[in-house]
């Protein structure tokens, strides 16, 4: 039997379930009532991660929640074709097609064998993990111009995946560099 979490105890980055479905909670915030006998409730923003729709909802202290049958498995991405995007599970060999909804955002940092974490819940893909940085090449910047510091001294550059980030003047084209995947950030060169 899976272990039960009572809600006071979720905790930002914890997941459970509700009503059959996976959730991740983003914030929590508990109110304790001033008066005798009033309830302390649970306020959690929280995302479905089969749907990825976000939404606040207030629950008593002592509610109980199921552990998800949620398991991260490493894979590889392979490649994008008209069903949406094909990962290796690097465990069983199965090939996997997570569509394009559910992949979302994550798109502009899939390079061809990139190493991941896939989220299964009940033994389906359902998203997925990304390393903390990704290296990626610059397939167009503008030359830096001698001088051009007054503008904080950055430029757009753009990846080989399209995702457009800003870099330091010195940064050229071709160069490889590591990004972040959590917030599209120029973390320094590979």
């Amino acid at each position: 039997m899976p272990a039960l979490i009572e809600a006071i105890h979720i905790k930002r980055k914890t997941l459970f379930e509700m009503d059959n479905e996976p959730y991740v909670c983003l914030d929590s915030d508990i109110s304790t009532p001033t008066a005798r006998g009033g309830q302390t409730l649970v306020r959690l923003k929280m995302r479905n991660l089969l749907t990825s729709a976000v939404f606040d909802k207030t629950f008593k202290a002592q509610e109980r929640f199921k552990e998800p049958d949620l398991e991260l498995v490493p894979a590889t991405f392979l490649y994008k074709d008209a069903d949406g995007y094909n990962f290796l599970d690097q465990e069983s060999f199965e090939t996997y097609t997570l569509p394009e909804a559910k992949v979302g955002a994550d798109a502009d940092f899939l390079l061809d064998g990139l190493l991941l974490q896939m989220h299964k819940y009940n033994g389906n893909p359902i998203g997925l993990q990304l390393p903390i940085f990704v290296e990626m090449v610059i397939t167009y910047t503008e030359p830096a111009v001698r001088g051009d510091t007054s503008s904080g001294a950055t430029k757009t550059a753009r990846l080989e995946t399209g995702l457009e980030i800003k870099v330091p003047l010195f940064i050229k084209e071709g160069e490889k560099v590591k990004v972040s995947t959590e917030n599209r950030d120029f973390a320094g060169r590979a």
